[in-house]
């Protein structure tokens, strides 16, 4: 396979500004999403839409695994006051709920300490990067209509940008690169234009409490920048700190506002060579974490500043060294690993499906790959103020374990060890055995008041299926030691959660399953279908961890895998919990998960999910679901040895299946982007390609048989 050729056909090249492709730079710790100028030069043209009363945003951010902020309070705020007892078939339990609701993406009727804790801690945009025009004194941003006759390339096997195009009558050349393991951005502009009138600006926001904004522009007394002798920037926002190093040849480096960085060549140079290294400060928000796998960025190098003269000079450009970092790394990662060509196949559906599948490689390794499970619109833009969301991390990372690319999922899974005691103290407190993973957080782990999210449990096993891949994919004991207690915690809690009664062990109520159209009715909601699953295939996943280090069993996950409650089945389909309405035709078809994500357990009758699935794809509410529902059909009739089915439902015609020009997964105006979208379909085509542990012995089960498939490196999955 000629994996180069096979990753270069997908390039992004854009003639003209796409307000919803921006296209993005990265290494899973930091990225930079850029304008058709390579920079971020117009950021109105590339909107997020309002959500609710909340104001639009854009696309085009700079963000850090490291990067959070907190606006101080006027006084402290914790949970207490949103947590509410609820009737449950062991007693009254506590969950943190909200005093107020969400309604038509509204918060409403909320506490101060509800608002503050949701809002808190949230994502930075570190600093906005975009080309001004200086002339005669007067210093004017650039409009799109400056821009003409434009070209933009991402090449994905070098992993550079390059943008041409003409302003002012002068023609500009940029390259946009990021180092691989720096949080270190390479720029190298060429153009007659910076011996006249061309210069690079950099502009610091304050932290936004935004849903998707993270720069808030109008507090400029809240927070301050102080460029140093040797053009560093010192960035202080509350208890955030967090530098920014400028290098490159013979740069003119200068603060013109109270936010305000320029950046021009010195003399008539047709050349800007430079780099920004953005490092966390020690302590507060921005405290890079010690699992981070670069953990921050090192200081930039060999430039030496004169102060009073306001030149740097530099031997080499700084720029070009990061693009050459770039250059060097990108076809490492697009050889190592799995790979799978459709090309050969005349089907158009073929063409488009292999389009998807290199792009959502790329995203996923620039924004999903770093030491904290990513939020659903990764480093690009804020989405629920840049918390995520742990129900979504097996969306985020699974894939990467089933294209062999294990090293990019563990350290956010290794993630999970830093809030061991924090979610042990929640379970503790409900009464459970344990650890129970929150759902929409920060760095810290600390739960948002929901009216949904805390009644989540979906999350539980998450941990356990993705420490179970990273053993499939190196099957040590190293593996083994080093998640057994995550693994382990995550089923002790499953074990005490479920309750036994006469029929077997049930969960809930109170519950709200991956489906959220129940949350109304959260303290009635009981044995959801997919859950039920889950539960027996992870205890019993867990059973086999205590097997292989040597360890007794623990008769309770046994027994509780052994006696779960058997799924509602309604008209002779799977129900989506056990109480009515029993399935309402809104958001995830997420009963569908019970035999696709997951594979065979003796809860899940084959006949019955094929039945489950023809009624899903007669007439489910399409507007309502979301970029991994169809991943999830297509898992389920791959499984159910139905592969023109996976194929359609993959590439079904409908707004939230929608993939950009840039890989972007499109949900809506607010949420332009949707990153587990991508990793669904990663996921899918991987088990589609290389099958799973029982499954039909034919080479690539879950494509049609018509169809040339050539794939390398994949692993089989559960």
């Amino acid at each position: 396979m000629d994996r180069e050729d096979l990753v270069r056909r997908h390039n992004v090249t854009q003639q003209e500004l796409d307000p919803r492709s921006p296209v993005s730079v990265g290494n899973g710790e930091f990225a930079f999403t850029m304008d058709l100028t390579g920079l971020q030069t117009l950021p109105a043209s590339y909107p997020v839409g309002a959500r609710g009363e909340l104001p639009a945003g854009t696309l085009l951010g700079t963000q850090a695994q490291w990067g959070w902020h907190s606006v101080p309070p006027a006084s402290p705020h914790d949970l207490a006051g949103s947590t509410v007892l609820y009737d449950s078939p062991r007693g009254p339990v506590p969950y943190v709920d909200m005093v107020g609701d969400i309604v038509n993406d509204r918060e409403t009727g909320t506490s101060a300490a509800e608002t503050w804790l949701r809002a808190n801690p949230h994502r930075l945009d570190l600093g906005r990067i975009g080309f001004r025009m200086v002339r005669d004194g007067l210093d004017r941003g650039i409009t799109p209509e400056d821009i003409t006759q434009a070209t933009q390339t991402l090449d994905l096997w070098s992993g550079t940008v390059t943008s041409t195009f003409t302003l002012a009558g002068q023609q500009v050349k940029v390259t946009t690169a990021c180092h691989p393991s720096r949080d270190e951005l390479g720029f190298r502009v060429e153009s007659p234009a910076l011996g006249s009138c061309l210069v690079v600006g950099i502009d610091f926001p304050y932290g936004s409490e935004s849903w998707h904004d993270a720069a808030d522009w109008s507090k400029p007394e809240a927070h301050s920048t102080v460029l140093d002798g040797q053009w560093v920037a010192h960035r202080e926002l509350d208890d955030s700190r967090y530098d920014v190093a400028i290098a490159g040849e013979e740069l003119v480096v200068e603060q013109t506002g109270l936010h305000s960085l320029r950046i021009a060549p010195q003399s008539q140079s047709t050349v800007l060579d430079f780099s920004l290294t953005f490092t966390p400060g020690e302590g507060g928000d921005c405290t890079p974490r010690g699992n981070n796998h670069h953990s921050g960025a090192a200081p930039a190098e060999g430039f030496d500043a004169d102060p009073a003269s306001g030149v740097v000079p530099f031997s080499d450009g700084a720029g070009s060294r990061v693009a050459a970092a770039a250059a060097a790394h990108w076809p490492r990662f697009w050889t190592s690993g799995g790979a799978i060509e459709l090309n050969a196949t005349n089907d158009p559906r073929a063409k488009e499906l292999e389009r998807r599948i290199v792009l959502s490689q790329y995203v996923t390794a620039i924004n999903c790959a770093g030491s904290l499970p990513p939020q659903e619109t990764g480093l690009v833009c804020n989405s629920w103020r840049g918390r995520f969301h742990l129900e979504m991390h097996w969306w985020h990372a699974a894939h990467f374990a089933l294209w062999n690319r294990t090293e990019l999922l563990l350290p956010s899974l290794r993630w999970y060890s830093s809030i061991l005691e924090a979610s042990r103290q929640t379970a503790k407190q409900q009464g459970f055995e344990g650890v129970r993973w929150p759902k929409q957080v920060g760095p810290d782990g600390r739960e948002s008041p929901s009216t949904i999210g805390t009644f989540l449990i979906w999350q539980q096993p998450h941990p356990i299926y993705l420490a179970e891949l990273a053993y499939r994919a190196t099957p040590d004991r190293e593996v083994l030691e080093e998640f057994a207690g995550i693994v382990f915690e995550s089923a002790a809690f499953m074990a005490s959660f479920a309750h036994p009664t006469g029929r077997g062990f049930e969960l809930g109520p109170p519950l709200v399953p991956a489906q959220e159209s129940y949350g109304f009715m959260r303290g009635e909601v009981s044995n959801p279908t997919f859950e039920l699953a889950y539960w027996q295939w992870a205890l019993r996943v867990a059973s086999q961890w205590r097997e292989r280090l040597g360890l007794d069993p623990v008769p309770l996950w046994d027994e509780v895998a052994d006696n779960m409650v058997t799924p509602h089945v309604t008209d002779g389909v799977y129900a989506a919990i056990d109480v009515d309405p029993f399935t309402i035709r809104t958001d995830h078809p997420s009963m569908l998960c019970a035999l696709g994500v997951l594979p065979r357990t003796g809860l899940i009758d084959p006949v019955i999910m094929k039945a489950t699935l023809a009624d899903v794809l007669a007439d489910w509410d399409w507007a309502s679901t979301w970029g991994w529902d169809y991943p999830v059909m297509a898992m389920t009739a791959a499984r159910l040895e139905d592969p023109e089915a996976a194929v359609d439902a993959l590439l079904m015609t409908a707004g939230k299946n929608t993939v950009l020009a840039n890989g972007h997964n499109r949900q809506t105006d607010s949420l332009p982007l949707y990153l587990p979208g991508n990793g669904g379909l990663l996921a899918a085509v991987a088990l589609m390609a290389a099958g799973w542990d029982d499954g039909p012995a034919r080479h690539a089960p879950g494509f049609p048989a018509g169809w040339t498939v050539k794939w390398e490196g994949l692993v089989q999955a559960p």
